[in-house]
């Protein structure tokens, strides 16, 4: 069951987010709940790839794997928003 949930955030941020969700073809609403879907994920010792890794992956030119890239991605998140 979908409940509402209202956050206070810097008015300049939201319009970047809304202006990002709409380029990806997601909601912001969509965004936020897949923030903390990784979140719990996390403290189940699992993760989720994101779509923008997905996305990106096979875009840059690297010579990690696959795996080696979802773990530097998963810590730059963690320092970021923990």
């Amino acid at each position: 069951m979908a409940v509402k949930l209202t956050l206070r955030m810097d008015e300049r941020l939201i319009k970047d987010a809304k202006k990002i969700a709409r380029e990806r073809g997601l909601s912001l609403s969509g965004m936020v709940s897949n923030y903390f879907k990784s979140l719990s994920m996390k403290q189940r010792k699992e993760f989720v790839e994101s779509t923008v890794l997905s996305e990106v992956s096979g875009i840059l030119s690297t010579k990690k794997s696959k795996k080696e890239l979802l773990k530097s991605y998963k810590k730059h998140i963690e320092e970021k928003y923990l």
